[in-house]
């Protein structure tokens, strides 16, 4: 039989079992049951890690050992695609590809599972909690990279801006610093008709909203790069009574801390203006996240030797945000872009759409990737 095809039906059969069962956050029975089965299978002890997360290890000849990693959990988005494999659990849908991520790092455990050759360790890790609360952290706490020695981790993410099968990367910062704000205004009601009698917390929301977003482009250096956005907004009890309180929620980024906490300054002072100005009470619970994904110069060198121009796209750094950043605090590592636009197909909506979909074939690509880091490490030691 042809083994390609075949790796191929396995693959395709992964991914789409685990896109029915698309579940949120560290609350990952579901996956971490069928990842875990199908671990042992290929005759693996994984480790549970970060209440649902998996850790696998081949052995190989070395002192040391290089990691992937996969993540695995959804997103709280309603499904609209017309797939005959559609989400089973309603309100959820891996709309970011880690269906697709999990079933390629499957794919290479299963390759990799009869190898006896191997130079070194080769780690798989099948991290929960990307999407929310940076499972990277409780993983790495687990000692698990020290206890095997690992030298450099490496993550595939699909992209459906970049041509399918292209792989992208950037040298240094790829990604960005990222935050998140919940704020609350408080003001007095009033009847609508008697204003001067209460605090319109509507009417600070308004200004508030327009004075944050003249951050950006009156006070940041015009050739660095930040954004804010506020992406709810809750408030009112009645059409014709000042309203007491708005709740706002929404996010801030940039590339560098420096830039990042400029962004946190001026919301503060604009928090305060707002409050002299309209007599109103401001409650701003500004929560600093994940820190910019860095590649590794060294590593990021070697990969563009490696694979060369016609598979690499070289990227602009992305105001995306990625908890594989932790990794790299702690290791050497390379994020990159498994390209999966395809525009005849209709392969074009981009992540967390709930349109969101690829040709499983990338799939393939992605593991022949992995296998060839693989061979690249061997040649050198980080």
């Amino acid at each position: 039989m042809d083994n390609s095809k075949t790796t191929f039906e396995t693959i395709r059969t992964t991914r789409r079992i685990l896109h029915q069962i698309p579940e949120l956050g560290y609350d990952l029975p579901k996956t971490h049951a069928y990842l875990k089965e199908q671990l042992e299978s290929y005759g693996y002890e994984p480790t549970t890690v970060a209440q649902h997360g998996l850790v696998a290890v081949k052995k190989g000849r070395g002192d040391y050992g290089i990691a992937f990693r996969a993540d695995m959990d959804a997103l709280p988005i309603k499904e609209d695609t017309n797939l005959n494999f559609r989400s089973k659990h309603t309100g959820n849908m891996h709309a970011c590809g880690h269906d697709g991520h999990m079933a390629m790092l499957l794919g290479l455990a299963e390759r990799l599972s009869s190898n006896d050759t191997l130079p070194f360790d080769v780690m798989f890790v099948f991290e929960p909690a990307e999407e929310t609360y940076g499972g990277a952290k409780d993983i790495i706490a687990t000692g698990l990279f020290k206890q095997h020695n690992i030298q450099a981790i490496f993550a595939l993410h699909l992209d459906p801006e970049l041509e399918e099968g292209k792989l992208g990367i950037a040298d240094g910062i790829m990604t960005a610093q990222d935050g998140d704000f919940d704020m609350t205004i408080t003001g007095i009601n009033a009847h609508g008709t008697q204003p001067h009698q209460g605090s319109d917390a509507v009417l600070a929301a308004a200004n508030l909203i327009q004075q944050y977003h003249t951050i950006i482009s009156r006070s940041v250096d015009p050739i660095k790069s930040g954004s804010i956005n506020i992406g709810t907004v809750i408030a009112g009890e009645g059409r014709n009574i000042l309203a007491n309180q708005v709740s706002l929620t929404g996010s801030i980024r940039a590339f560098d801390m420096t830039t990042f906490e400029l962004l946190k300054t001026r919301m503060r002072q604009i928090d305060q203006g707002i409050e002299a100005a309209f007599n109103i009470r401001i409650n701003n619970r500004i929560t600093t996240l994940h820190p910019p994904v860095y590649n590794d110069h060294t590593l990021f060198g070697t990969f563009c030797a490696t694979f060369g121009n016609q598979e690499v796209t070289i990227l602009k750094p992305m105001m995306l945000a990625e908890d594989f950043s932790y990794y790299q605090q702690v290791m050497p590592g390379l994020f990159i872009m498994l390209g999966a636009k395809n525009v005849p197909e209709g392969f074009i909506h981009p992540l967390h759409s709930s349109k969101f979909n690829f040709d499983e074939a990338v799939l393939l690509k992605g593991i022949e990737t992995f296998e060839r880091l693989i061979d690249m490490m061997a040649g050198i030691r980080v």
